[in-house]
């Protein structure tokens, strides 16, 4: 007797939901601005699994530039989209927390339903406990952009 697979999406929704994927990242990273933007990306499999990839970019007039390594990056594109492809991805949030100037701003979206959809800032605000180190700046959570669905 075979042991039990989880279910595998089909070749025709990976290919959509790397497009999506990748428009996603696009309209997000566009919707941020300029900045230092760390994208905390958590999800959780069908099978309960947790799994979590981060994705640092830094936007300058002109520029963009990953700070992570490729593989780190790899990582966050495939869970971002099986995420939006959402066979194997029972729930996923994104987190952005923004740094321009001196200020840091958090705000957040769900996954699902193949597109990221803006999280309430009261409700990103109760999930949000991390502390500032002394020097820096308090974290303001804001009204994330709704982010154009490409149909």
């Amino acid at each position: 007797m075979t042991e039990p697979q989880p279910p595998r999406p089909n070749n025709a929704a990976t290919t959509s939901a790397m497009g999506h994927a990748l428009h996603a990242l696009t309209v997000l990273l566009t919707a941020l601005g300029d900045g230092e933007h760390e994208l905390a990306l958590s999800a959780e499999r069908t099978d309960g699994t947790e799994m979590n990839a981060d994705l640092t970019v830094s936007i300058q007039p002109g520029t963009c530039r990953v700070e992570n390594s490729a593989e780190q990056y790899v990582r966050f594109f495939v869970l971002l989209t099986f995420a939006l492809e959402n066979s194997t991805i029972a729930d996923a949030v994104l987190i952005a927390t923004t740094t321009a100037n001196t200020d840091q701003r958090a705000c957040g979206w769900d996954i699902h339903d193949g597109w990221l959809h803006p999280i309430n800032p009261t409700d990103l605000h109760h999930t949000l406990t991390p502390l500032p180190p002394d020097d820096a700046a308090p974290i303001s959570v804001c009204h994330a952009p709704t982010l154009h669905h490409p149909h």
